[in-house]
């Protein structure tokens, strides 16, 4: 059996551990974002909550509507024709 090199599998760890770390830090920004944000249009929070995938934004606009349905419009991605 052939043995990996060992510079091989210490680049794949640290790729693996960038991707987590990129994810870690990008997922905890939206998640700051839907459940705490002040203002529901911030431009960063906008961005991030439209490029996650359907089941996740959806998630995201619940909690940004049942935090400010009553008190302004709805944010990009969330309202369908300016009502949530």
């Amino acid at each position: 059996m052939e043995r990996v090199p060992r510079r091989q599998r210490s680049l794949g760890r640290a790729l693996i551990a960038a991707l987590i770390a990129i994810i870690v830090v990008i997922g905890g920004r939206w998640y700051a974002y839907v459940a705490y944000a002040d203002d529901p249009f911030d431009e960063v929070g906008i961005g991030l909550n439209s490029m996650m995938p359907g089941p996740i934004r959806d998630k995201g606009c619940e909690m940004l509507k049942a935090r400010f349905e009553h008190k302004t419009l709805p944010p990009a991605g969330c309202g369908l024709n300016g009502s949530w």
